[in-house]
């Protein structure tokens, strides 16, 4: 997949928890963007490792 840069940059996803939210919410952090991440499910949020 083409790689972009988003090196200094930010971004909010709703739904990062799982399935097409997170793909998103990794393919952010893969490409160097700050995620500020949101869902209604604390527990997933919870049980997830994030890069930081």
């Amino acid at each position: 997949m083409n790689q972009i840069n988003l090196n200094g940059r930010r971004a909010i996803v709703t739904g990062g928890a799982q399935g097409i939210g997170l793909a998103i919410v990794e393919r952010f952090l893969d490409s160097g963007a700050s995620v500020s991440l949101w869902d209604r499910d604390d527990a997933l949020l919870k049980g997830k490792r994030w890069r930081g």
